[in-house]
């Protein structure tokens, strides 16, 4: 059965964009990490009794466990399908929040944001984009992964004045409360819109010319051993943990690094880069499809190696100004990595384990941000620490930017399959390089 995307494919779209922009609320933790640092130096017999090096950690935690649940969560997917997998997600992120705000202790944030809602991010980000790609023909799926993972990106927008707004009215405990109630809700109830199309159904492809359209072709179908034994893949994931881990690091830390330039209004930082990162998903998204995943990749890692080195001078201007605007082209180029790689893993393994193929390249996402957001807090916490955390990052994505140049592009053949109006058209079918 070939036939163009229908409206039920936009409304998987349009789902799998509103959980990602629940979920997004990962990107609001320098919000709450700001408060829990204001309530251990403020003391008292209620406050947050942590050390300051441990304050990252729930964070961190989150970023392994959002990782790694994403293998599990992949099988979920591809078995017992989206819905079933994002409402899973809902409800392990109201219940970590719900353990957030009943208690102020490293052990119960640890667990509740670390453990519980870093594996209901996992849940809920892995049921979203692989129905809506199978939607649709393969040349939208740059544009079509970027629409859906920018809601991701996009969350900050909202959820950074809302949390601000929360925290000094609640406090953070309650706020937790209020969060986790919402987030479990809407993550839940738009889980039952996510739907895989009907057996049998085939996206169609336009034609080079006119207005024919053509079968898609048979694309890959390769099992994560298979995966493993390529050569691409260790490629991607070495990338993927050098773009995301330094960009989550910047990230984890913008509101803190904000706030000495614009006091209370430090969450303006948060939000307009949650701006920037948004569009560089859907940005990447669509360039990659115009000129090729690996030119994408490569443009966007070599312009985020330039940009952290020019932190160093931006972050001791002070300046309010060009701190945001730097903040908004890293999040840009860190927006593009959550667009590429799922593309990446769709056009090489192919759909039929595509949700365990991308689980397992995700686990970079979450090594990246783990080891980055550590060796960055042990280096800040020397003297100039912060411009040596700068330093590495970007030498780290410079030598990324070096390794696509390793990555060869699919090698296509053609084939004639007769299209719609009765002509025979020539049809590229994708084969591994």
């Amino acid at each position: 059965m070939s036939q163009t995307s229908s409206s039920k494919g936009w409304q998987v779209v349009m789902a799998g964009t509103g959980i990602n922009l629940a979920l997004g609320v990962l990107y609001a933790w320098s919000i709450f990490k700001g408060a829990i640092q204001a309530s251990i130096k403020a003391g008292g017999p209620d406050a947050f009794q942590w050390s300051a090096a441990s304050v990252n950690d729930p964070y961190a935690l989150c970023c392994l466990f959002f990782a790694f649940s994403m293998i599990i969560a992949g099988k979920c997917q591809d078995k017992i399908g989206p819905a079933r997998t994002a409402l899973i997600g809902g409800l392990l992120v109201g219940g970590g929040f719900t353990l957030m705000g009943s208690s102020n202790s490293y052990a119960a944030w640890v667990t509740g944001f670390g453990v519980l809602a870093g594996s209901g991010f996992g849940f809920g980000y892995s049921a979203a984009t692989p129905p809506a790609l199978k939607w649709f023909s393969s040349k939208k799926t740059g544009l079509i992964a970027g629409i859906v993972v920018a809601g991701f990106g996009l969350a900050p927008v909202y959820i950074a004045p809302l949390s601000s707004y929360l925290l000094g009215i609640y406090g953070i405990q309650k706020s937790m409360y209020f969060l986790g109630a919402g987030f479990a809700v809407i993550v839940c109830g738009l889980s039952f819109l996510l739907a895989n199309p009907p057996k049998g159904y085939v996206p169609v492809e336009p034609a080079a010319k006119g207005d024919a359209l053509v079968k898609k072709a048979a694309g890959p179908d390769a099992g994560v051993a298979e995966m493993l034994r390529s050569g691409k893949f260790y490629l991607l994931w070495i990338n993927f943990f050098i773009g995301a881990g330094a960009g989550l690091m910047v990230i984890g830390s913008v509101a803190g690094l904000a706030k000495h330039s614009m006091g209370s209004m430090a969450f303006v930082a948060v939000a307009i880069m949650a701006v920037g990162n948004a569009s560089g998903r859907v940005v990447a998204g669509v360039l990659s499809d115009k000129i090729g995943r690996r030119a994408t990749l490569t443009i966007m890692l070599s312009f985020q190696a330039i940009l952290m080195f020019a932190a160093i001078p931006v972050v001791a201007s002070n300046s309010a100004v060009l701190l945001v605007l730097l903040a908004s082209f890293i999040g840009f180029n860190y927006g593009s990595n959550l667009t590429l790689f799922p593309s990446f893993a769709k056009d090489y393994w192919g759909f039929r384990n595509y949700g365990l193929n991308y689980g397992t390249l995700f686990t970079a996402w979450g090594v990246g941000g783990l080891v980055m957001g550590r060796v960055s807090e042990m280096l800040n916490a020397q003297p100039g620490g912060l411009n040596k955390s700068f330093i590495l990052a970007g030498a780290c994505l410079a030598t990324g930017t070096i390794l696509t140049f390793f990555l060869r592009e699919k090698k296509a053949v053609s084939v004639e399959v007769p299209s719609v109006v009765g002509e025979k058209v020539a049809v590229k079918i994708g084969t591994s390089a």
